[in-house]
């Protein structure tokens, strides 16, 4: 329960920053114009608001609503300054004219911008001749930048995040070559012929290189891998189709052998009793070789309850000892960490360095996701689409700033991709009317736009019901 807490919260906390990021895209570019913001909402609210700040009013309202009658109700009324309302009149323009609420729904959140045919349907509004300050008022440019807007936002923000993971982490890799223990492979890529201990050399003839972020999808959809194999031999391995598919589940497919150095034992644990020290390189329980942490924990867990015979290197030279094994299968000590093990390459980058690198991080995840796309028009591409869960499931287990940034941006890339995709009802379905307005010069009638956005909703909405159905019923398969 805790695991789903945590990975929940930065799921939130993530989708939160990048929605509110999107959303002032639009309100920027629609106050640059002068068309009026009449809302702008972090999360939905329907049925009422746990936040309402209206600066017009000079009111911040708590648990707001709206009853039967039409009046709006809330539990605490703060006043925050002047009702220029009673002064100026019902425009206030600029800033000022814009309620800014927090809704109690964390699924999105939204900008209503006057005059615009949006999720809001407001027909009442679009019944009336348009004014000057509406968003249908406006040139066609004028309403393209705004459509836009959040996507450059959200691409714009890719590329900070990303510069500012090179400016404070900078990047550290391990070789392959540093890596004499190999990787160990889920099962999926078990099946399609990779083996514990394998090394990548190259996909589709093309030498891969641990430097390269992408690697495992490289990897994943080429054709052909060729692999080292016991250190020596070069083995290819075909790749299935769809092979991508299959490792839906299972997240990275490979990850680096860790060999067993003793970091430090535990008092009192098994470990220390049979005289294992710090330093110590486990290399055998009982006749099982150990190359790995891998296959120690399952030849620790074949002899849980049980002694048996450590060998350990220590100076060079092998050591046997007697280890009585805890019924959960542990002996009580501290793994050495693997940029200890291994050697690693590590890369610096200043302010001025990491703008570049940011730049390259960016438009590389934004190649990588697109070119993905296509394996989505495929039967196996509509099984592997997940919803909340399957983001959920992005995130680690414990919280950790560099994985949660390096998450977000990539979720901010694929954001604005998924965005800008001309579906009604998407910033790419408007965009997409727009620049149909500027090639003919003919602005879709008002009816074509509202059933337009009847119909992204309802496609939108069977989707969202679809991928987390999916969610569910992957849960449940397990």
């Amino acid at each position: 329960m805790e695991t789903f807490l945590l990975k929940a919260l930065q799921l939130v906390a993530a989708l939160s920053l990048l929605v509110a990021v999107h959303e002032f895209g639009h309100y920027l570019f629609a106050r640059i114009f002068g068309i009026r913001v009449e809302k702008f909402y972090l999360f939905f609210n329907p049925g009422f608001s746990l936040v309402q700040y209206d600066p017009a009013r000079g009111t911040l309202r708590l648990c707001t609503w709206t009853d039967k009658d039409g009046k709006e109700r809330q539990l605490v009324n703060i006043r925050t300054g002047k009702d220029l309302r009673a002064e100026k009149g019902a425009h206030i323009a600029g800033w000022r004219e814009t309620i800014y609420g927090l809704g109690w729904l964390p699924l999105g959140g939204y900008c209503k911008i006057a005059g615009m045919i949006d999720e809001s349907m407001d027909k009442e509004q679009l019944a009336k001749d348009p004014e000057e300050w509406e968003f249908r008022s406006r040139p066609a440019y004028q309403r393209l930048l705004v459509m836009i807007g959040g996507v450059l936002f959200n691409f714009i923000t890719a590329i900070v995040i990303y510069i500012g993971i090179a400016w404070h982490w900078g990047a550290e890799y391990i070789p392959f070559s540093s890596a004499y223990a190999g990787f160990d492979f889920v099962e999926a890529a078990k099946d399609a012929g990779f083996r514990n201990g394998d090394i990548p050399y190259d996909a589709d003839g093309k030498i891969l290189d641990a430097a390269d972020g992408d690697y495992m999808l490289k990897m994943a959809e080429a054709k052909q891998v060729r692999v080292i194999r016991n250190n020596s031999d070069t083995v290819t391995i075909d790749i299935p189709e769809n092979f991508i598919f299959r490792l839906n589940d299972a997240g990275a497919f490979m990850a680096y052998r860790v060999p067993v150095y003793v970091a430090n034992v535990l008092g009192g644990q098994p470990a220390a009793k049979a005289g294992i020290m710090a330093g110590d390189h486990i290399v055998a329980v009982d006749e099982t070789a150990t190359p790995s942490f891998t296959e120690l924990t399952e030849a620790l867990s074949k002899s849980a309850g049980k002694s048996a015979v450590i060998t350990v290197e220590r100076d060079g030279k092998p050591v046997k000892l007697t280890a009585e094994i805890d019924e959960s299968g542990k002996l009580g000590f501290q793994l050495q960490p693997i940029t200890e093990v291994y050697e690693t390459v590590r890369v610096k980058y200043d302010l001025l360095s990491s703008v570049p690198k940011g730049w390259e991080l960016g438009t590389g995840t934004l190649t990588n996701y697109v070119g993905s796309m296509k394996h989505l028009f495929s039967s196996e591409g509509a099984k592997s689409i997940g919803g909340f869960g399957a983001l959920g499931n992005m995130f680690p287990e414990r919280w950790n700033w560099y994985s949660f940034w390096q998450i977000t941006a990539f979720l901010s890339v694929a954001l604005a991709f998924m965005n800008i995709i001309p579906i009604p009802a998407l910033d790419g379905g408007h965009v997409m009317f727009l620049l149909y307005e500027v090639v003919t010069r003919r602005k879709p009638s008002e009816k074509v736009l509202e059933w337009a956005q009847y119909a992204g909703m309802a496609f939108l909405l069977l989707l969202l019901l679809y991928a987390n159905g999916m969610d569910l019923f992957r849960a449940f398969a397990r």
